[in-house]
């Protein structure tokens, strides 16, 4: 009997709930802490990016419109779904990070944490960042938190799976899009990941996945007029100076890249970057006899 032969996984995009290749048919080696090849990764194209966007796009307005608990049922389902695969991500992270197999283990467990984490802030934000504000006239007001828009995201170069989890969760819990360009050195959790969310009740579009060179796909993200927001979590220096000003030709809000303990309590900083705050004036009066006001 002869001997068989492995399958080998073949990493693609992940763009509008599908897995296409990269547009220009380029591919990258991506090889282990220690040098060895692991696999192809597909190498994105500008074309990419902006197909990526159109995505983004089209998704928003269901993800945004829908309501905050829905919004978290499914990413507690994205956790629910990383769990069965577990020990598929700590082998990718063990890889990709050259950690033991225990410390691979403890970043997979926290980024499922996390996805828990932030699916129980979706209903809540509202009432920590919007209310009832005193106004001096015979009339009042309220403010609510809204999402952005399509946010372009440069995941962490040193975390490729915490790391990456902790700057997608927070964008699309608020009810953001995204469109991620992952760590170009190890970029295969980040492509994986793709497979958990497809499988996940994610609507097609509201995150999409990049592989690729930053420096050759992020600019085109950040000067395209139809996104609204970018992380520049995962750029060095000299690529966020560039990023941010491609941004401020249409004011993108922008999250400048700033050191993190990826490990440590989130907090709501990054919860709460990407939200405008929009205010609805209404007149008071009487409503009868009574006098009652409202």
């Amino acid at each position: 009997m002869s001997e068989r032969l492995s399958v080998f996984k073949t990493y693609k995009l992940f763009v509008g709930g599908k897995f296409p290749r990269s547009e220009s048919g380029r591919v990258y080696e991506v090889t282990d802490s220690k040098g060895n090849w692991l696999a192809n990764a597909p190498l994105s194209s500008r074309k990419d990016a902006r197909d990526a966007v159109v995505a983004a796009r089209k998704a928003f307005g269901a993800w945004s419109g829908a309501t905050a608990y829905n919004r978290g049922q499914i990413l507690y389902r994205i956790a629910e779904m990383l769990e069965g695969r577990r020990d598929q991500f700590t082998a990718e992270v063990a890889d990709a990070e050259g950690l033991s197999k225990a410390k691979a283990a403890a970043q997979v467990d926290a980024a499922i944490d996390r996805w828990v984490w932030y699916a129980g802030w979706t209903d809540k934000i509202a009432q920590i960042v919007g209310g009832t504000n005193p106004v001096a006239g015979p009339f009042f007001n309220v403010s609510s938190p809204a999402p952005t828009g399509v946010v372009a995201v440069v995941a962490p170069r040193e975390s490729s799976f915490l790391g990456l989890v902790s700057v997608i969760a927070p964008a699309i819990a608020a009810g953001n899009t995204v469109v991620v360009v992952t760590s170009e050195k190890a970029p295969l959790p980040a492509l994986s990941l793709g497979e958990v969310l497809a499988t996940s009740d994610l609507p097609g579009g509201v995150v999409n996945v990049l592989s690729g060179r930053a420096a050759e796909i992020a600019p085109s993200l950040a000067a395209h007029q139809d996104v609204n927001a970018i992380d520049l979590a995962g750029a060095d220096a000299e690529l966020a100076k560039e990023l941010e000003t491609a941004a401020a030709d249409n004011l993108k809000r922008v999250l400048r890249p700033q050191p993190v303990d990826w490990s440590a309590a989130p907090g709501t900083g990054r919860l709460l970057a990407f939200l405008e705050t929009k205010t609805v004036w209404h007149p008071t009066g009487s409503l009868g006899a009574g006098g009652s006001s409202y």
